[in-house]
């Protein structure tokens, strides 16, 4: 690439025409961590964050599912693999979308902290789905996607450990209406383009 250009060259292996990206359209760098109740679609959104973009994806239940069938109890672990796996990723250079609930004050800090180590650009983002019945309808009908995974049911995710988002005490985030896919990957991309 020559200095001052604004694209560069990806080869995908064949002898095709190379596609063409603009560095300039989102900048690389930065943690995008994505958090919410079970069943509002992080895991939706944060892949196809990742692909857009492209960026690197985390996810929080992988890691968990792993350590489990290594026979290690699982409480924060998860949370402290994925952050170490973060910060590598982000020391390249590389943006990194992360999928993990997030469900008290300590795990939403412990993000601030790996984008000051990894000298990152934080984006915290929570999902919501405002319709009840909606949200029931997702976490009862899905399937587990990682071999091993033992998904909440709808009492865990509604009883479960979940305490309001504060921007006093966990920082700025950015909100999306997680109802329709498409509009919530929409929504995200425009708020991470270059101001």
């Amino acid at each position: 690439m020559t200095e001052g250009a604004s694209t560069w060259t990806v080869f995908d292996g064949s002898m095709h025409q190379p596609t063409q990206r603009r560095q300039d359209v989102i900048p690389a760098g930065r943690l995008i961590v994505i958090s919410g109740r079970p069943g509002t679609g992080k895991t939706t959104l944060a892949k196809a964050t990742a692909q857009e973009l492209p960026a690197c994806y985390l996810r929080v239940d992988a890691a968990e599912t792993a350590l489990v069938r290594a026979g290690v109890a699982v409480v924060t672990e998860g949370y402290a693999v994925i952050h170490e796996l973060a910060v590598s990723n982000l020391q390249l250079g590389h943006t990194v979308v992360v999928d993990a609930v997030n469900p008290v004050p300590q795990a939403r800090a412990g993000w601030f902290e790996t984008a000051a180590r990894a000298q990152a650009r934080l984006v915290m983002v929570e999902l919501e789905l405002p319709d009840l019945r909606e949200h029931r309808r997702r976490v009862e009908e899905r399937d587990a996607d990682i071999p091993g995974h033992v998904l909440p049911t709808w009492d865990q995710v509604v009883h479960g450990q979940w305490t309001p988002w504060n921007e006093e005490r966990d920082g700025e985030h950015l909100r999306i209406d997680s109802t329709n896919a498409d509009v919530a990957l929409a929504h995200l991309l425009q708020a991470l383009r270059p101001e």
